[in-house]
């Protein structure tokens, strides 16, 4: 990101799925006045406790590619076999008073926001380890062998693309996290001491995930 004028930029968190990155934009939007959720739309089921138009806009397959011919998103893509995408409505009202738009979307959908709007900030929050990753998908009690392999491959081709990223955040302690993210968001440049993370980190992860799957022979054939 190139340093921009003195006004609000949209924020982009992309990680791992596990990693935290919802939890971490939820917790800007609740506590801080100057942050605002732009809520994205997916072809998913809605999980327990999830609301329609607050969660995700959820919407059919055909309702989604209506509206992807239309023209109607910003970004979407197909995400562990179904569709979520970014409405350029819910982009631009979030935005309204000059309040920074947190997006919680994977990173080909970070990539297309790069492209629509040059001066996003994009951040990539990784967990402190790849035994930290897989313990926390392990932890849900709900992934499956299948599940918790494409899931594992699709971090993989994530981290290929980290590169494109601005800063690099470490989900080790979920507060400072929070505040770390927060401080980034606000000043688009990195702190004296260097933001938590850093692309290496990203690059140790997919070497580390690699290694994970060949030994647990998670690896998915293609």
């Amino acid at each position: 990101m190139t340093e921009g004028p003195s006004t609000a930029w949209p924020v982009v968190l992309s990680a791992p799925s596990g990693v935290g990155k919802t939890t971490i934009a939820r917790a800007l939007v609740e506590k801080e006045d100057d942050f605002a959720f732009s809520v994205s739309a997916t072809t998913r089921e809605p999980r327990r406790g999830e609301i329609h138009g607050v969660d995700y806009w959820f919407l059919s397959e055909a309702e989604f590619r209506a509206k992807v011919d239309q023209g109607e998103f910003a970004e979407w893509a197909p995400v562990h076999g179904d569709l979520y995408g970014t409405p350029r409505k819910s982009l631009l009202e979030a935005g309204r008073g000059g309040r920074h738009v947190v997006l919680d979307i994977d990173v080909q959908g970070a990539l297309q926001i790069r492209e629509a709007v040059p001066e996003a900030l994009l951040l990539f929050i990784l967990p402190p380890s790849v035994e930290s990753l897989f313990r926390r998908l392990t932890g849900r009690g709900t992934e499956k062998e299948g599940t918790l392999r494409r899931r594992l491959n699709t971090a993989l081709h994530e981290l290929e693309a980290a590169a494109a990223f601005d800063f690099f955040v470490i989900n080790e302690d979920l507060d400072a996290a929070i505040s770390e993210v927060r401080d980034l968001a606000r000043t688009g440049k990195a702190p004296p001491g260097g933001p938590s993370g850093k692309l290496e980190d990203a690059k140790d992860l997919l070497e580390g995930i690699n290694a994970l799957l060949e030994r647990d022979q998670l690896v998915e054939d293609n």
